[in-house]
């Protein structure tokens, strides 16, 4: 351990992400940073000065070696995740890892395998899981009864420096892989029920992407419980912004939905988790026939900012670390929702429904 058993965390990744989770780091008692890496020379430097001058790293596998961590959090592109991540277990350090855990539901379970295999905690970041109006979101859908019917989208209009990065991820995954596991995670959480099938559909909109990949998809899962959900995502400069963000649960007693979420444009990232307020309405009816009960609105200006939620994630980290907390189910529900979304690729390659066998 670290000055006073803090724990030393190397932090892989200086982008977006990274930064937000290296302050979280830094406003932690429990964590100390022991450096920053990134393969561009300018995001390291320029974290580094704003965080009071941290080591700085070009290669991951140096940085390891030579820092010796308790801890590496990375955040960096998908297709890294698996090898990363096994490097910071083998060595014998703790991970947070940006999601998804791997690009396979093998390469994850063996990752998952070697946390368990050399006593290591290992968290996957799904950030909604810490927010407290999504949180709400997901305890008012469990009152609505069975079966459910889950409307999410995340469409994202992008440009410039974010289609950069977009076009970057999709040269190992789709949008409704990277950001399907969030959605998904949250259907299995509303339903508490297993998925036992998939359909998608995807097209390509772009000639600066592969022509294997796919910049927009929809898919459609459901439920050993009957319930079912789509979830759709588009990434690009082509994309509509008139239906970009869409959070819609429907059940027999009503349904929930996050409105009001004041957003000027889709590829404002700090909008991906904004909530204005949660409207729920009533299906219940009097003898006239007229409904019972006005919607309510649940009011969530004052919710965490993006920061603010980083820091929250790294707090379950750091209780999981220093009070040995059990990941299992955590885990399991990361891999599943992978299960769902990489099927659901299958699905738009194939042109068929896939059947899921869910851990």
């Amino acid at each position: 351990m670290g000055s006073k058993d803090k724990i030393r965390i190397l932090v892989v990744g200086c982008g977006h992400m990274g930064a937000s989770h290296a302050r979280a780091y830094q406003q932690l008692e429990g964590f100390e940073i022991a450096g920053l890496v990134s393969r561009s020379p300018e995001s390291r430097e320029k974290l580094s000065v704003k965080l009071g001058g941290l080591p700085v790293y070009s290669d991951y596998a140096s940085a390891l070696e030579l820092t010796k961590p308790d801890a590496v959090s990375v955040n960096t592109y998908p297709d890294t995740h698996y090898e990363y991540v096994k490097m910071a277990l083998t060595a014998g350090a703790h991970v947070f890892v940006e999601k998804p855990l791997a690009e396979s539901v093998r390469k994850a379970e063996e990752l998952i395998a070697l946390a368990i295999k050399n006593n290591r905690k290992l968290i996957v970041g799904y950030i909604l899981r810490v927010h407290p109006a999504w949180k709400r979101f997901i305890e008012i859908a469990k009152t609505l009864g069975k079966p459910l019917v889950m409307r999410m989208n995340l469409n994202q209009q992008s440009s410039g420096a974010q289609w950069y990065t977009h076009k970057q991820l999709m040269r190992s995954m789709s949008p409704i892989v990277d950001c399907g596991v969030h959605y998904v995670d949250v259907m299995c959480l509303m339903t508490q029920s297993e998925p036992v099938s998939v359909s998608a559909i995807g097209a390509r909109l772009s000639d600066e992407i592969d022509l294997e990949m796919y910049n927009y998809g929809q898919l459609q899962v459901r439920f050993r419980d009957g319930s079912v959900g789509w979830y759709e995502a588009g990434w690009g400069p082509m994309m509509s912004e008139t239906a970009f963000f869409v959070k819609d649960v429907i059940g027999p007693n009503g349904c929930v939905s996050i409105t009001d979420t004041k957003l000027k444009s889709s590829d404002n990232v700090e909008g991906h988790t904004r909530t204005g307020a949660l409207k729920i309405h009533f299906s219940a009816l009097d003898k006239e026939g007229e409904f019972l009960k006005k919607d309510d609105f649940i009011s969530t200006e004052h919710e965490p900012d993006h920061d603010q939620l980083c820091l929250l994630e790294q707090q379950v980290f750091l209780d999981a670390i220093q009070q040995n907390s059990d990941l299992s189910g955590h885990l399991t529900d990361a891999v599943n929702s992978l299960k769902v979304v990489l099927a659901a690729d299958e699905s738009v390659k194939t042109g068929k429904t896939i059947s899921l066998q869910i851990s």
